[in-house]
């Protein structure tokens, strides 16, 4: 009976002495598991987490039965264990990196820009989005492999450098160019940034994932590795089925018509102009050209 009222008591004293500042202890580690789970639960990191706890739970074992020679053992691995994470989740640590720096924060003029300008870039974009639209249309009719990155707020300056310069309104002869069969520039990506095509005969780094179908191509494989690293948007036409497919975040979406590729694209690429943003954007003054 007495420990049953000392553990009450214990209980009571921690609610009696829990404050505001504990509350937010608790939602910020319960946010960052949260998130942390969310990012690694379809990579490889998730396996190896997995074998991290069962280590975790072994050592706490070994531990309580004195096991000495064990205990020494895990001991030195988990002194070097913040290493060994940084080794082996190297890629996924790297993606979220990317994630909290290209995180959306409110899009403010001071920010982005004024409402007039990121209307004329939204018209800009759409065009852009129309072309790229029709012209996949018309290659998966035709069984003409391509491959369009739409370039977000994560730069792809590496990628870019790997490709042909050009730096052109984007139209359908131009796509169609680029992509023809007997064109030095088919078999790589071509960027598009800002409504523009910036560079073409891109290499794009294939996915290291274990999981993806066998049946997807060289093409379909890069979307997804390009789309792990950052936030850019792929486009794939296969050159073997004529389908088209959408990476973005990791996830393909395959064999889409024409007007769902347009409506992803649009909802993904086109700013919100709805808001007030009659202030010039001061940041853009400054950093605008960094794009180009």
């Amino acid at each position: 009976m007495e420990r049953i009222m000392n553990f009450w008591n214990q209980i009571s004293t921690i609610f009696l002495s829990f404050e505001i500042p504990d509350f937010l202890d608790i939602c910020l580690v319960a946010f960052v598991l949260y998130h942390l789970i969310k990012l690694i639960r379809e990579t490889r990191a998730f396996q190896l987490a997995k074998g991290f706890l069962l280590l975790g739970i072994a050592y706490i074992l070994i531990t309580a039965l004195h096991m000495q020679a064990s205990t020494y053992i895990f001991h030195r691995l988990f002194t070097d264990l913040i290493i060994l994470i940084i080794i082996l989740f190297q890629p996924e640590i790297r993606h979220a990196l990317e994630s909290v720096g290209g995180s959306s924060i409110p899009k403010f003029g001071f920010f982005t820009g004024s409402k007039n300008e990121n209307t004329v870039r939204n018209e800009t974009i759409k065009k852009a989005i129309n072309d790229v639209c029709k012209t996949c249309n018309d290659f998966g009719q035709k069984k003409i492999g391509a491959i369009i990155v739409f370039e977000r707020d994560t730069l792809l300056g590496e990628v870019i450098n790997t490709g042909t310069a050009i730096d052109a309104t984007v139209s359908k002869e131009l796509i169609g160019n680029i992509f023809f069969p007997m064109s030095p520039l088919h078999d790589g990506a071509t960027v598009i940034r800002n409504g523009r095509i910036i560079a073409a005969g891109c290499i794009l780094p294939l996915t290291q994932s274990q999981t993806i179908s066998r049946d997807l191509g060289t093409r379909h494989r890069a979307a997804l590795g390009l789309s792990e690293e950052g936030d850019a948007v792929v486009v794939v036409v296969s050159e073997e089925t004529g389908g088209i497919s959408i990476a973005k975040k990791g996830l393909l979406e395959r064999n889409i018509s024409e007007s769902v590729l347009r409506e992803k694209l649009n909802n993904d690429l086109l700013l919100d102009t709805s808001a007030n943003k009659n202030d010039p954007g001061v940041i853009k003054k400054i950093f605008g050209g960094l794009k180009r």
